[in-house]
């Protein structure tokens, strides 16, 4: 369910109450941990956390680096946290204290998936938004953009 809202307000006020309610709580458990740098607003039909292309325009696809974001999907709600696999430590690291709380364990490449927000360990996901200052981040990237190029070379 890709949204058309231009700002996070209207992306919340779209929403039916219970979802709107998670993601608010979510959202504000993001908002408190965020490291400096990043921006919040709506990319890709959902709200997102990115870093600014002011603070790095060198993307390849030249949109903003997201951190993470937050969706309403069909069937679930998710928080995308792009940046805990690209590396995988933090990955590691995640899975484990996720599973550590005992809820269910629902997560593909890059998202966690929940129906309710009591599927969510806020604390987990806050842990991880908090873990990733904007420069290691940036440096994250630029190391797997090196690494890809150099796959792209040896073929």
């Amino acid at each position: 369910m890709r949204s058309e809202s231009k700002t996070v307000d209207e992306y919340l006020a779209e929403l039916p109450e219970e979802r709107r309610r998670a993601l608010e709580a979510v959202r504000e458990v993001i908002v408190e941990r965020l490291p400096d740098g990043y921006r919040e607003t709506v990319n890709w039909g959902m709200i997102a956390y990115e870093v600014p292309l002011e603070a790095y325009p060198e993307t390849y696809n030249k949109q903003p680096l997201m951190l993470a974001a937050l969706a309403s999907q069909k069937n679930h709600m998710a928080v995308y946290l792009s940046a805990i696999y690209a590396d995988e430590e933090t990955r590691e690291h995640f899975e484990s204290a996720y599973r550590a709380t005992g809820k269910r364990f629902d997560v593909g490449k890059s998202c966690v998936r929940f129906r309710k927000l009591e599927d969510l360990p806020l604390e987990v996901i806050g842990d991880a938004i908090g873990a990733i200052p904007m420069e290691r981040f940036i440096e994250t990237y630029e190391r797997a953009r090196g690494a890809a190029r150099e796959r792209g070379k040896e073929r």
